[in-house]
């Protein structure tokens, strides 16, 4: 440990050891996904504080207390992993039932996002004990903060997280993901990048940002056409290396309309016409015909839009006032 993280447990405990830390209760710590600075000072505290650390591979974990300077018994390091994640959360209500205060924490980022954690907070949680989560670093946040997303459905994304490896299914899941409107935000590892960005590159000319090695010393984010991606990839062996975030931007505005079939932007136009208001309209065009109601969305403003410009050139040729 080195003397500024000697500081940092000094603010830790003056910053949190006043706030309230209720006995059983499981604590769902977010750790650092690179930078060991990125650690919350809440977090260091209940990881002292805390009674046993559960975690993804305790190996992994007493190196990161270790860094911190906080130390832990062995039989204070509880292993719950992927494989065993069920019956290791039978172990902690145990303890929660002692009373005792039980952290989490996965190898990096968040617990449960693309991690193990999940089963663990719904047994938790069905066995009747409270569960505090601390928030921390975020490689999705934190890819999506530096990617520029704009324009008409830049209003919020969809994580997807990994797709499936490989096959019909991986086919089926590009396919969903370029009908959606909205930012997609995936994850992928270094030896599958090139196979996802050669399977993104149907997408053409739509924007992806690819992040890796966020936080860490050769953090890498660029923009480029989907299309050009497995070039890019390819041009040097490092680009492919450390853990990826993708993002799929945003529809621009013209290919959310195109996206639109003709029978479903008449319907639109024919329930807007009858002074229908738009999620209603919606809502009974997408019940008819299939269409996402993010798209119908998009389009029915658009119609929207044109109309009330028609009516306000209507309004100028007749020299009435507004």
């Amino acid at each position: 440990m080195t003397s500024s993280f000697t500081l940092a447990l000094q603010a830790a405990h003056q910053a949190a050891a006043s706030q309230h830390y209720p006995q059983a209760a499981l604590y769902m710590v977010a750790t650092p996904i690179g930078n060991l600075a990125d650690i919350s000072l809440r977090a260091l505290h209940v990881l002292q504080m805390a009674d046993a650390v559960a975690c993804e591979d305790t190996r992994h974990t007493r190196q990161l207390l270790q860094a911190y300077g906080i130390d832990k018994p062995s039989n204070a390091l509880i292993a719950a992993h992927q494989h065993n994640e069920r019956g290791a959360a039978e172990l902690i209500v145990q303890r929660l039932a002692q009373g005792q205060r039980i952290a989490y924490v996965s190898d990096a980022g968040t617990p449960g996002i693309s991690d193990p954690g999940a089963i663990l907070a719904e047994v938790v949680a069905q066995a009747g004990y409270r569960i505090l989560p601390l928030p921390g670093a975020s490689s999705v946040t934190a890819a999506l903060s530096a990617a520029g997303l704009t324009g008409p459905n830049a209003h919020g994304y969809v994580f997807a997280g990994f797709l499936p490896a490989k096959g019909k299914v991986r086919q089926d899941a590009v396919a969903q993901l370029a009908a959606e409107p909205r930012a997609v935000v995936l994850l992928e590892s270094p030896h599958r990048i090139l196979d996802l960005a050669q399977a993104l590159s149907v997408l053409q000319q739509r924007p992806i940002t690819l992040a890796r090695e966020i936080t860490k010393q050769f953090e890498q984010i660029h923009t480029l056409p989907a299309q050009a991606a497995p070039t890019w990839l390819s041009e040097e062996a490092v680009r492919q290396k450390g853990e990826f975030v993708v993002i799929v931007h945003p529809q621009a505005a013209a290919e959310g309309q195109d996206s639109i079939p003709a029978e479903a932007r008449q319907l639109l136009e024919l329930l807007l016409t009858e002074s229908m208001p738009v999620k209603s309209a919606v809502r009974v065009a997408a019940a008819y015909t299939q269409v996402p109601r993010n798209a119908l969305y998009e389009a029915a403003l658009a119609l929207q839009q044109a109309r009330n410009r028609d009516d306000l050139t209507g309004d100028d040729l007749t020299g009435e006032d507004a």
